[in-house]
């Protein structure tokens, strides 16, 4: 028992860490950036082309009546086998794409961009402070489809 609990110990000593963000107290090292709420509102009133992920909770997505404007919502735990469908087979790997979510560090936002990248989409972002800070920030949004 004790020999476990010492490999343990040394391999969690071993992870490499990157300050960028921190869930549940442990550093998440992640190969993709954040994207601040002004530079994603510019982004979309110009009409750039990006894919911009709403990846809230079910319950968040569903006691909400909009989205940010252009957004396409899928659970993170569904985005995985989504992307063998459309609309999210058809995107190609090298278009941006921005995650989202209303989690109080972007965890479900961060877990799925993480998911993104390990399917081969180079050029992935996290919105910092998700919904909450871009509807404090009046970024635009639309009404999301009811069903």
């Amino acid at each position: 028992m004790q020999m476990r609990l010492l490999i343990l110990s040394v391999l969690l000593v071993m992870i490499p860490v990157n300050t960028n963000s921190s869930t549940l107290g442990y550093q998440i090292t992640a190969p993709f950036d954040f994207i601040t709420i002004e530079e994603l509102k510019s982004k979309v009133t110009q009409n750039q082309s990006l894919l911009i992920l709403d990846v809230r909770g079910s319950e968040s997505y569903a006691n909400s009546t909009t989205r940010i404007k252009g957004a396409l919502h899928v659970s993170p735990r569904k985005l995985k086998y989504r992307l063998g469908f459309p609309p999210l087979k058809d995107v190609p790997k090298d278009r941006e794409m921005v995650t989202y979510c209303a989690c109080p560090s972007d965890e479900a936002a961060i877990t799925a961009a993480q998911i993104l990248v390990s399917n081969g989409f180079k050029r992935v972002r996290v919105l910092k402070g998700g919904w909450q800070e871009w509807l404090k920030a009046k970024g635009p949004v639309e009404q999301r489809p009811r069903g």
